[in-house]
């Protein structure tokens, strides 16, 4: 056999796609350490901690930074869920409704109050809403403020949200449920909506989240010293004792509640794409 009848395989040039993502993520691994070394050696430790990590002034700040500070962040927080939740049920209905200027009003509202930043919806209910309706206030004081001004933001992305989730349940169950004498409305609540919150509770729970840490607007409606949130009060007492331990504390808690709350969303979303597979 001659040479020539030898077929000689051409050698393959350069890493493969296996060895480029080794040494991507090698790379990415190698410049995480190097900037948390660096960020280790030259930051002085002894400065943050006399700022940031005064245990006597922590201390201080149990249990009130519990029992009043994280209670009225929850208590504004689910407030403006709830009122975010019925209105954007409204208004996702309207969004579907088969009534033009339904769908029109609704999508001016979406638009506006996604398109709005959230401090300037709590300045128009603290200030402008009083001076268009003078001696009129609304119910439940800075509480009921709160729960309106977040619940106006939040219901322009429910809406959205429900609405996908009604539009994303199989048209047969509709038409099942026509067949079996229900009306379109009665079809609508004891069918469609409750299967669409089984799809959409994962971004609902987002959405709580995203409600908690938005709670912290609440100082531009000037509030007073029993109705202050997390944010307010770990301010004051920072300008107080002139250290930044109660802002550290105050950002604790906010993870105490945020961080259970992300990993119930991961958990439900991951069951949902189970269910789907």
């Amino acid at each position: 056999m001659t040479e020539a009848d030898v077929q000689v395989q051409p050698k393959r040039k350069g890493l493969t796609r296996r060895q480029k993502r080794r040494l991507s993520r090698g790379v990415q691994y190698a410049v995480f350490v190097a900037a948390v070394l660096a960020f280790a050696v030259t930051a002085d430790w002894g400065r943050l901690q006399n700022q940031f990590a005064q245990v006597d002034i922590a201390r201080q700040m149990f249990p009130e930074v519990i029992t009043l500070a994280l209670k009225n962040t929850v208590l504004y927080t689910l407030s403006g869920f709830v009122v975010g939740l019925v209105l954007g049920m409204v208004v996702a209905l309207m969004r579907l409704s088969s009534v033009g200027p339904y769908r029109w009003l609704a999508g001016v509202y979406i638009e506006i109050f996604r398109g709005l930043p959230a401090l300037l919806i709590f300045i128009f209910v603290g200030v402008a809403v009083p001076l268009a309706f003078p001696g009129t206030e609304i119910p439940g004081g800075t509480y009921g403020k709160v729960a309106i001004a977040l619940g106006l933001v939040s219901a322009a992305y429910m809406a959205e949200t429900i609405r996908a989730g009604i539009q994303a349940v199989p048209k047969g169950q509709t038409e099942a449920a026509r067949s079996l004498g229900f009306s379109a409305a009665r079809a609508m609540v004891s069918i469609i909506i409750p299967q669409a919150f089984r799809i959409i509770l994962p971004p609902l729970t987002n959405e709580l989240v995203l409600l908690f840490k938005d709670s912290s607007l609440v100082l531009f409606l000037g509030v007073t010293l029993e109705e202050r949130e997390l944010s307010k009060y770990g301010r004051d007492l920072a300008s107080t004792t002139a250290n930044s331990t109660p802002i550290l504390v105050a950002g604790l808690c906010y993870l105490l509640v945020t961080i259970p709350l992300s990993y119930v969303v991961r958990r439900m979303e991951s069951k949902a794409q189970e269910a789907i597979r």
